[in-house]
């Protein structure tokens, strides 16, 4: 089965989990990149003014993507990654589910969180037009082995 890790990172730690599970399981690795990328001030959560806060308060918010993936129907299982906002995920992901037919592949999501869980973005998720897929979620902690990724979704492989 042909799999695809795509991820979202704000920081960095979500593109390091994204590569370390795109080795674990063999996978092609694709970035989601924003049209418009963020700056610092974008990601300031504590200001009402910040870009990231008023995309996370409009539920309808959806950042462009920059980059698309002419080859989507070539996976059967594809990870999405992303860091928690908010207790879910960022708007690009909704932006980014809502680009493709994802009928007749596994959607398996993964985040970073300094301490929010995934199950948010899963019932987020599920509910966004076209229906994604979702089979999985899981917020992992970087540190995670490649070992631990291989046995979380070799059922799905």
């Amino acid at each position: 089965m042909k799999a695809l890790v795509t991820y979202f990172s704000a920081s960095g730690v979500t593109k390091d989990l994204a590569i370390k599970i795109s080795r674990a399981i063999s996978a092609d690795l694709v970035e989601i990149v924003p049209e418009k990328l963020y700056t610092k001030e974008d990601l300031d959560w504590t200001k009402q003014t910040s870009r990231s806060t008023i995309e996370m308060k409009d539920r309808s918010s959806r950042p462009q993507v920059k980059n698309k993936i002419l080859n989507i129907s070539d996976y059967h299982l594809v990870l999405v990654g992303f860091p928690i906002w908010w207790y879910r995920e960022p708007s690009i992901i909704d932006t980014f589910l809502e680009s493709y037919d994802f009928t007749d592949k596994k959607v398996i999501l993964f985040a970073t969180s300094g301490g929010s869980g995934i199950s948010g973005a899963i019932n987020n998720t599920k509910t966004l037009k076209g229906h994604p897929n979702i089979v999985d979620g899981k917020r992992l902690n970087p540190s995670i082995s490649e070992k631990e990724i291989k046995e979380w979704l070799d059922k799905y492989l």
